[in-house]
């Protein structure tokens, strides 16, 4: 006998062989199909909350799956909570953010927690940078007169350089030669 399971992902109908047993993933969307993934969400004053906490039966221990990045986080939000409560407008924050990056042409993320980066500038390498020379040929790697995109991240204020899009093409046709 041939039964059918609906994934709740991707709304797909699976048909598995009885002997075989019910899939423990979609084919398709590769989710899993046992333990649907729910989030809930309490309403109401803290009391009720406190309640909740007491009577919940769930023994998982929410703390660990956060604590990677929760540290980095937390600085982050400490940063735009003392803007806000020194008057900032939160909102026009996020739509000046917004904005910028519509116009920016590159978006890298913040290697830190992940947001996107505005691009705050150029700057020069470094007066005592000192280029490494190809092993082929007489030619540096990259040129002393290299320029490096500064970038600021929006949440935590991390900043990144890079190479300009000029540079890294340079880079790429020194190094592509023979």
């Amino acid at each position: 006998m041939v039964e059918t399971t609906i994934c709740p992902w991707c709304q797909t109908e699976i048909v598995w062989d009885e002997e075989l047993g019910p899939e423990e993933e979609c084919p398709y969307c590769h989710n899993e199909l046992k333990g649907y993934r729910t989030l809930n969400i309490a309403l109401g004053s803290d009391e009720d909350w406190e309640d909740e906490d007491e009577t919940s039966g769930d023994d998982t221990d929410d703390a660990g799956l956060w604590q990677e990045d929760e540290e980095s986080h937390l600085n982050a939000i400490r940063r735009v909570e003392a803007f806000a409560g020194a008057g900032g407008d939160l909102l026009a924050y996020e739509s000046g953010v917004e904005k910028q990056l519509d116009a920016q042409e590159e978006v890298p993320e913040c290697p830190h927690c992940r947001e996107y980066m505005l691009h705050a500038g150029t700057e020069p390498l470094s007066p005592g940078f000192k280029p490494v020379q190809m092993q082929a040929k007489d030619m540096p790697v990259l040129r002393s007169s290299a320029v490096l995109n500064v970038y600021v991240c929006s949440a935590c204020f991390q900043v990144s350089r890079f190479l300009s899009e000029d540079d890294r093409n340079q880079l790429i046709k020194t190094v592509s030669e023979e």
